[in-house]
């Protein structure tokens, strides 16, 4: 029987209320009932991939891979041993591919890029065994685990959908995809296959910003009342890479809605946005909000909580990225980093002597590594990833709303983007005008139930399942069993 399922509202609340949040909690989750087949479409596919040892005139063929359950090997002390590929050898590749070297009990084994060359130097590099130009040796390579995509964000949809296909755990950076139907599908792919997807949103793992969220969730200064945050870059790119790159607010802004998101601890209710031009003339000949340099948005959450967020493509003092927030007991606030702590002290100046990293991989190192070590700690122990596909979905949803803000110059409810979302079925997602949705469809209130639950929830329902299931509390061992299990749910 087809089942027909809409992309709902990330926000329940049709009217503005303080003590409404973005998802309405439904008991009877539309998910817990859906079965969808998986369309295999991406097993069966040979390419030529290189070994190191190999010139690049020999060919290898990839054996056949069909979607299995994952069983990575156990080395000699029981720890399993995964073993992954990375697919993208450009900067954010080089980085993760770094940390994943210094990850234990986690070993790359092929690697990938269009320009051969890159993926060879990188091979080269970090002692993996292959190296590959297509993507897809990557994907359905048997020895792989899981999967690092680090590509051109218009091919991750697509890649992470052939990773679920071939039964492989997937690491994307973000977007998981460049519009909300195809973020989607995506998820759904992945939770459909019962494989990990982790949404790479790096400033989560900077341990700034992490002492900023420990400050909160310990009440260091009381409730939240407010939450500034500022992203500035130290130049503007250059005009072919704002063209066609989304616009502020999904390809820069994105980072700091979804770290307002992740020290409110709530999901928000709805956005105002403003952008305009300052920096780069040249650019305001582009659509949408890719003719803005410079924007601002206010964000409103539950019980009042208001995030103020503002961006621009240049600061002439260097890499400017801080966060404040303000409590009822007090205020946290972060600084700069900087290459030392070295500080002149002169009558015409005192201040540090040089100035605030000014590549995002320079200020964020720590963070990228954090991330990729932290993925491969799910994957070793089996645990929850710490940034979902659903994070992934929730910052696009507020990216786009702030886009329509700007644009439309008015509040937009985040429930409003994901209602142009249609969904046949979990993998089978499409944009429609809102007088095209068939007649007397009615909409849930939880954006949850466009998301099949992914493998970490499922796991988490079987351990409930275990626990309503036993035996009486008449029956003293099963007593002593069911505190035992539900210490471990606790933990856990």
């Amino acid at each position: 029987m087809k089942f027909t399922l809409t992309v709902t509202a990330i926000l329940s609340a049709l009217i503005v209320d303080n003590n409404v949040d973005a998802f309405g909690i439904s008991t009877n989750r539309v998910r817990a009932g859906l079965e969808f087949r998986s369309s295999g479409r991406y097993n069966n596919i040979n390419h030529d991939v290189v070994t190191r040892s190999e010139t690049l005139s020999t060919k290898f063929t990839s054996r056949t891979f069909v979607k299995t359950s994952m069983t990575p090997s156990d080395n000699a002390s029981g720890v399993k041993e995964i073993k992954v590929g990375v697919i993208g050898c450009g900067r954010i590749g080089i980085v993760h591919l770094g940390a994943i070297t210094k990850a234990p009990n986690v070993t790359p084994v092929i690697v990938s890029n269009p320009t051969v060359s890159k993926a060879e130097a990188a091979a080269k590099q970090f002692g993996v065994p292959k190296f590959t130009a297509d993507a897809m040796d990557v994907i359905t390579d048997p020895e792989v685990d899981a999967v690092w995509i680090c590509s051109p964000s218009s091919y991750h949809a697509e890649q992470i959908k052939a990773c679920a296909a071939n039964g492989k755990h997937v690491f994307c950076e973000k977007p998981i995809a460049t519009d909300l139907a195809e973020t989607v599908e995506a998820i759904n792919a992945c939770n459909e296959a019962g494989v990990k997807l982790m949404t790479g949103l790096q400033r989560r793992f900077d341990p700034n910003f992490r002492r900023v969220k420990q400050a909160i969730q310990d009440e260091e200064v009381g409730d939240t009342i407010m939450i500034k945050l500022c992203s500035r870059d130290p130049s503007p790119p250059p005009f072919e890479y704002v063209k066609g790159g989304g616009g502020i607010f999904a390809d820069m802004a994105v980072h700091d809605l979804d770290m307002s998101r992740f020290l409110a601890g709530e999901d928000p209710i709805d956005i105002l946005a403003i952008g305009s031009c300052h920096i780069d003339k040249s650019i305001e000949v582009l659509e949408g909000s890719e003719k803005f340099d410079t924007a601002s948005c206010i964000v409103r959450y539950p019980n009042g909580v208001q995030a103020m967020v503002d961006v621009c493509r240049q600061s002439s003092y260097g890499y400017d990225q801080r966060a404040e927030v303000l409590g009822t007991s007090g205020m946290i606030a972060t600084d700069n980093v900087y290459p030392n702590t070295a500080k002149i002290y002169k009558n015409s100046f005192t201040g540090n002597a040089d100035m605030p990293y000014d590549f995002f991989l320079s200020r964020y190192n720590e963070a990228y590594v954090t991330e990729t070590v932290a993925f491969c700690e799910s994957l070793v122990n089996d645990s929850p990833v710490p940034c979902t596909g659903q994070d992934g979905l929730a910052a696009l949803i507020m990216a786009l709303a702030a886009d329509k803000s700007a644009e439309e110059n008015r509040w937009v409810s985040f429930q409003e983007v994901v209602k142009s979302v249609y969904c046949e079925d979990a993998t089978s997602c499409e944009l429609l005008p809102m007088d095209v949705f068939p007649e007397g469809f009615q909409m849930s209130g939880d954006p949850r139930d466009l998301l099949l639950p992914d493998v970490d929830e499922q796991k988490a329902g079987e351990r409930r399942e275990a626990v309503s299931s036993i035996p009486s509390d008449d029956d003293v061992q099963a007593n002593g069993f069911r505190t035992r299990v539900k210490s471990f749910l606790k933990r856990s």
